[in-house]
């Protein structure tokens, strides 16, 4: 992995939570005896995290979307390539461009295989990171039904917390004018409305679904107007 600067990330108040956290994931996912210390790769990937483009991609984002991968353990096959995909599945972002899951994908391709994380693991996590393109895992993928609840999650929040998610994504993407980021976010709402489901976990279809069809539905509406 390219080194990067990393001031903004360890100014970041979860900085060595973080840190230690990935370095306890990766030590159990190695396979062999690799002793390069963790926390190398752990810190180039927060710098990524925290890089000045990023509105709502954030720090934040990622420590949100580890926590809910946590709080929906019980329904993964394999919990920790979850965590592993949650690390890198918005490692690139970039909002002028449109791979970013796919770059991400790569990256954690690149990185893992340098990590000592073994080949069928990191098939998994690459995977996973690219259902994140579209949030439609197949029936019966429980990681990638984790993985996409966590990271749709968001979507579920009290009307303050998605009205500042919502202005943050208008943030990242301020170099785009009025009218063609409405059409563009009214377009990716539609999808995300046509989904049979937008969550797959029996706890986000309790919890979440009611609230975030209606938080989405609104800011819809409001694009419309």
């Amino acid at each position: 992995m390219i080194g990067m600067p990393e001031s903004r990330a360890e100014a970041h108040p979860r900085h060595a939570a973080l840190l230690a956290e990935w370095s306890e994931l990766l030590r159990r996912c190695r396979s062999g005896a690799d002793e390069t210390d963790p926390a190398v790769y752990g810190r180039e990937l927060l710098a990524r995290w925290a890089e000045p483009q990023r509105r709502y991609h954030t720090l934040d984002h990622l420590v949100a979307v580890l926590a809910r991968v946590t709080e929906l353990t019980v329904y993964a096959h394999d919990p920790d390539t979850v965590a592993l995909a949650a690390w890198f599945h918005d490692a690139v972002y970039r909002p002028d461009r449109s791979e970013n899951e796919e770059r991400s994908a790569a990256l954690a391709e690149r990185a893992l295989a340098e990590a000592g994380v073994d080949a069928e693991r990191i098939a998994q996590v690459a995977r996973l990171v690219r259902l994140t393109v579209d949030h439609d895992p197949a029936e019966g993928d429980a990681d990638g039904e984790v993985l996409c609840d966590a990271d749709l999650a968001v979507l579920a929040g009290d009307p303050a917390a998605y009205a500042a998610y919502a202005a943050e994504v208008r943030e990242e993407y301020g170099f785009v004018p009025d009218e063609d980021f409405r059409a563009g976010r009214a377009e990716v709402l539609r999808r995300l409305l046509a989904l049979p489901r937008l969550f797959r976990t029996e706890y986000g279809r309790t919890h979440w679904e009611q609230v975030a069809r209606r938080n989405v539905g609104t800011e819809l509406e409001l694009l419309e107007a």
